[in-house]
């Protein structure tokens, strides 16, 4: 079983169900779908993923989270884990931290909160369609 996992990192519990319903009722059973309230829980699940051979191909990570911004969770990731699709959301990032993630942290796309599923749909695509092309 090589399955393929889409991880969502917000602290609110609502928004994170918010993404799995639509994730899963867009994408199906093509991929797991995995979600974390922080950004250190964020990491742990990206060990665990990692240490069983699963596929961690796109991260959806809030901004505004306690402890660690999302600009620094993606940018550790990016050092860490490079080659995952990484996708900033925010209602309220200020410009510098949104240019450090798109320079230092390679973010495929920054999305506006609230998001349109349309749009979320299209830049996880996008995204997934850039790995293809460079596998």
């Amino acid at each position: 079983m090589n399955k393929k996992v889409i991880l969502c990192v917000d602290d609110e519990p609502m928004i994170l169900e918010s993404l799995e319903i639509q994730l899963r009722a867009h994408f199906g059973d093509r991929f797991l779908y995995e979600s974390a309230e922080s950004a250190k829980e964020a990491i742990e699940v990206i060990e665990d993923l990692v240490g069983n051979g699963l596929r961690l191909l796109v991260i959806v990570s809030d901004w505004l989270m306690p402890g660690v911004r999302g600009d620094e969770f993606l940018i550790e990731v990016n050092e860490r884990f490079p080659g995952i699709i990484k996708v900033l959301l925010t209602g309220q990032a200020d410009d510098a931290a949104i240019q450090r993630a798109w320079e230092v942290a390679q973010i495929h796309r920054c999305l506006a909160k609230p998001w349109s599923p349309e749009e979320l749909f299209e830049t996880i695509q996008s995204g997934l369609t850039l790995l293809e092309e460079k596998e």
